[in-house]
């Protein structure tokens, strides 16, 4: 169990381990672990220390919601197409009970009907949606005021 309030863990879903190689005016130039770099450095400017967690599958990202409440403070997710239609992640993420932040790289809103749907509406503080990278500094500086951070 962590001792201080200010581990956040960041779930990324399906087919974000393969960023650098999709579509570059949709999702950016740069591979996942050029992204964790950059948001470890966002969550250490905010006195938060930030962990990774990838899968392409439904019950591996499930199973990890399932821990959460042992290992962090808050999470930010990004759950890929997961998001606008899995009811079983929405459900472990209520389970957790933990603050959380939905991201997209992409503006959602300005994509596919079907991308507009969040699965996670009403069970996390907000939603940040084609901000890129930048997306996940607006998410750790709402946890960090949620958990009192820096304060």
């Amino acid at each position: 169990m962590p001792t201080t309030r200010n581990r956040v863990e960041v779930l990324h879903g399906v087919n974000l381990d393969m960023l650098g190689s999709r579509d570059k005016d949709v999702y950016g130039d740069f591979t996942l672990p050029e992204l964790e770099v950059r948001i470890k450095r966002f969550a250490r400017d905010l006195e938060l220390e930030a962990f990774f967690f990838q899968t392409n599958s439904e019950g591996e990202f499930v199973e990890h919601l399932h821990r959460l409440p042992k290992i962090a403070d808050a999470a930010i997710v990004n759950a890929g197409a997961w998001t606008h239609y899995s009811r079983a992640i929405a459900d472990a993420l209520d389970v957790a009970r933990l603050p959380a932040v939905e991201v997209h790289l992409s503006d959602v809103e300005a994509r596919d009907d079907w991308r507009r749907v969040s699965v996670f509406d009403g069970l996390v503080l907000a939603k940040v949606s084609g901000k890129g990278p930048d997306g996940y500094r607006e998410a750790l500086e709402t946890i960090a005021a949620e958990l009192g951070v820096g304060n």
